[in-house]
């Protein structure tokens, strides 16, 4: 047997895989020790010696003169989640040409992403809170990078998939520890100037990266996207590595059992849930948009994936005011002010679809989406508040919960959607709308029935 101290000394296997080495090793010991019936003093001293090198969090500190740019390096990839989701919205066009596959299966490519993006929201706080963010965000910008380039190099619509989910994964990392790190290093009214401003970060992505994605399909191609999204999580590893380092200072332990308590008496508490199912309808009107608009625009109005960039961009604004909207009124009646916005938003559908059917033009489609977004804008930052601020004792957790299940919701409605009305063209899009809208007037209803007017102000 080989002593501890020798073990890992001069080796350049990576922490992460000491680790996962070491507590096969242990395992392994302590079966053999089960077996025998003894422990002996080798076995003993063993053990002792690497359960102290599990401990996979990063012994490197952020220097007091590199903190500001571990800052700004941190809000650059807040977005990260949107220029995933949108930059290649308008290459899906070709993307469909040049793969020979149909468009649902492209659209598919960003439901795989939504879904694992989701999922991975459940979990990944807790596993930052317990092994550190530094090491995990580092891994996941080398796997971000490593799925982008495989993406651009294949031709096969499952590999894609595939890597999607990785992406999926990689990216909810990315973003929950970097969330985490201003938490971790700021307090008092900075870090609440800080936390601010993260809807308004957050938002650069969906509005900037397709309008960047528009120009990379015009003169390079659907794979240029991938490439410009593996080359900036490059440079940003790159100096993650030179500037960065951990913050956490009181990992906690993770226990299953634990979270599965707080999850059961969240999702059990019924404004929560409900409200989750707001944020979802939401979401998934923007959504509808991204995986319809660029064919739309590209096939039926035979323009070009610049146009469609600019497109998404204003759309993207409309969202923000939507969002600056819902900050200016929040002191406001909470009921009143969002059954009338979800109103005013049924009466837009309604006019959509009915002028679809006599007049489609690229005029027409960006009038009513735009208003379509804005009210979706409203409700998501009324709602996204309120569910981050539901549970204080638990904000990490209940911040995994709704972003996690929001993604997982929208990424099955819109799939489901656009399966029965797919996008080729305006007066598609306006029932989709619809159905989205009906769906978030008849869930306003039903809080109005389960809580009572007089009572929901106080409640949410």
């Amino acid at each position: 047997i080989i002593q501890p101290d020798c073990v890992w000394r001069g080796s350049v296997l990576p922490p992460l895989l000491r680790a996962k080495t070491s507590q096969l090793i242990i395992s392994t010991m302590m079966l053999r020790s089960k077996i025998s019936g003894k422990t002996d003093s080798l076995h003993t001293a063993y053990l002792c010696a690497d359960l102290n090198k599990m401990n996979i969090i990063s012994r490197k500190k952020i220097k007091e003169e590199n903190q500001g740019i571990a800052t700004i390096l941190a809000f650059a990839l807040i977005p990260l989640s949107g220029f995933a989701t949108d930059i290649y919205i308008p290459s899906m066009p070709s993307m469909e040409n040049v793969l020979n596959v149909t468009s649902l299966q492209v659209q598919l490519t960003l439901s795989m992403f939504l879904i694992s993006y989701g999922i991975s929201q459940l979990f990944i706080g807790t596993v930052v809170d317990s092994y550190g963010r530094y090491n995990i965000g580092l891994l996941s910008l080398l796997l971000f990078a490593v799925s982008c380039i495989a993406i651009a190099a294949t031709q096969n619509i499952y590999l894609i998939y595939l890597m999607r989910i990785v992406q999926g994964l990689t990216v909810a990392g990315i973003v929950v520890a970097k969330r985490a790190y201003f938490v971790d290093v700021y307090s008092g009214d900075k870090l609440k100037h800080y936390l601010s401003i993260f809807t308004i970060i957050w938002s650069t992505g969906p509005i900037i990266a397709p309008f960047i994605g528009g120009y990379l399909q015009k003169f390079f191609g659907w794979q240029s996207n991938f490439y410009f999204l593996a080359g900036f999580a490059i440079v940003i590893l790159v100096f993650e590595m030179i500037f960065s380092g951990e913050t956490h200072r009181n990992p906690s332990p993770f226990r299953i059992k634990t979270i599965a308590r707080v999850y059961k008496k969240m999702i059990s508490t019924t404004s929560f849930s409900l409200g989750l199912l707001m944020l979802a309808f939401a979401y998934s009107m923007v959504m509808l948009y991204n995986m319809k608009g660029s064919f739309i625009i590209e096939h039926e109005y035979k323009m070009s994936p610049i146009v469609s960039g600019y497109c998404s961009l204003l759309l993207g604004f409309a969202w923000m005011i939507g969002g600056f909207i819902g900050k200016a009124t929040i002191n406001r009646p909470f009921y009143s002010r969002m059954l009338t916005n979800v109103f005013a938003q049924l009466i837009v559908a309604v006019l959509m679809v009915i002028v679809s059917i006599y007049l489609s033009n690229i005029y027409t489609l960006l009038a009513f989406a735009f208003l379509i977004h804005v009210g979706a804008g409203y409700t998501y930052n009324n709602y996204f508040s309120y569910s981050l601020t539901r549970f204080p004792e638990n904000a990490g957790i209940a911040g995994g919960l709704t972003g996690g299940s929001v993604y997982i919701f929208v990424s099955l409605l819109t799939y489901v959607v656009i399966g029965i009305l797919p996008g080729k063209d305006q007066l598609n899009l306006s029932w989709g709308y619809g159905l989205f809208v009906i769906a978030s007037f008849v869930l306003m209803l039903l809080l109005q029935r389960k809580f009572g007017l007089k009572q929901i102000p106080a409640k949410i």
